[in-house]
């Protein structure tokens, strides 16, 4: 998977300021091994991308790349949910995004399901990588969707989608979706006026934009088509997908031989721990140090600590037969 050319240069004051802010709460525990170092570390997890675990929703979502190092993350937690081809209603994959972020809106959780389920009832199954891909696009572009619904609503009532307000907050509330009318989920808005006016919408929007030329291609082969229609075609866009550049394509989505290698090195060594003598004479090898200490010391961390209790997922199924379509469009 190609590494995204992020300009994370714009938002230095956002971490500066989140920095600061930790270092000023943890003061006592940073004290013990220094400002310097906390500094260090802090950043090269905003680096790594691991800044954005356990969050709040308002830091997680606060930068371009907090929100693609949240989905890279939530890809590479719950991968084996794909890999096992588990079937999850929409609360339990948003039991799996709060155990990430204990903070995170049902409402984006809901709204993602409905791309991938549009008329189907709200507790029907869903595989991994199609509530992912769905996620990804409503998570990252979420503000830019809502302005979508207004300008689809539009054109379905005739009205000017010129007069249509941007959103202007980034405090992490996100406008209720307009609900779309029978008429509108059957029979749509032409597809060529559909997409003037997002081009339009894209010139003027402050926030993230998926790239004109590829919605242009995604509605390219549609004289007419629905909000949600729109929304699965953005969703199923391999283009999308790498500019986007957080999770791989969708052939790739089981595969992640650095997570692999890593677990597996933990399995070996907590295999070999249940051996007596055994760890002992592995650690004492020239390979321990590829292997976790059984008793690491104790070092202040440079993200805040999780005051909330995770909830516990249910992973089995409720013996429904119902399976979402992942073909390719």
């Amino acid at each position: 998977m190609a590494k995204p050319k992020r300009k994370t240069q714009r938002h230095v004051l956002t971490y500066m300021e989140d920095a600061v802010c930790q270092l000023l709460e943890n003061r006592e525990d940073i004290s013990q091994y220094g400002i310097a170092r906390f500094f260090t570390e802090y950043f090269n997890s905003v680096c790594q991308g691991t800044h954005i675990l356990f969050r709040e929703f308002s830091f997680v979502q606060a930068t371009p790349h907090n929100r693609v190092s949240f989905l890279r993350a939530f890809w590479r937690c719950f991968r084996t949910v794909g890999k096992n081809g588990d079937l999850l209603t929409m609360k339990e994959y948003h039991c799996l995004l709060q155990l990430l972020c204990p903070d995170f809106p049902l409402e984006l959780t809901q709204k993602a399901a409905r791309i991938v389920l549009m008329d189907d009832a709200m507790d029907c199954l869903m595989s991994f990588s199609d509530f992912l891909f769905a996620f990804q696009i409503q998570f990252y572009y979420s503000e830019f969707l809502d302005s979508v619904a207004a300008i689809y609503e539009d054109l379905l009532s005739g009205k000017n989608p010129n007069t249509v307000i941007v959103p202007t907050s980034s405090s992490g509330q996100h406008r209720q979706r307009p609900a779309l009318g029978e008429a509108g989920m059957l029979e749509g808005v032409e597809a060529s006026l559909f997409y003037q006016c997002l081009e339009n919408l894209c010139d003027r929007h402050k926030y993230s934009c998926p790239p004109p030329a590829l919605v242009k291609e995604a509605l390219s082969n549609v004289q007419r088509l629905t909000f949600y229609g729109f929304l699965m075609a953005l969703s199923k866009h391999h283009g999308i997908n790498q500019a986007l550049g957080a999770l791989p394509d969708k052939g790739d989505l089981m595969h992640d031989p650095a997570m692999d290698e890593e677990l597996e090195r933990l399995l070996l060594f907590f295999r070999l721990a249940q051996v007596p003598g055994l760890v002992n004479s592995v650690t004492a090898s020239p390979e321990a140090s590829c292997l976790p200490s059984r008793t690491p010391p104790r070092v202040g961390s440079p993200w805040r600590p999780l005051h909330h209790h995770s909830r516990k997922v249910d992973g089995e199924s409720d013996g429904s037969t119902e399976e979402t379509d992942e073909s390719e469009t």
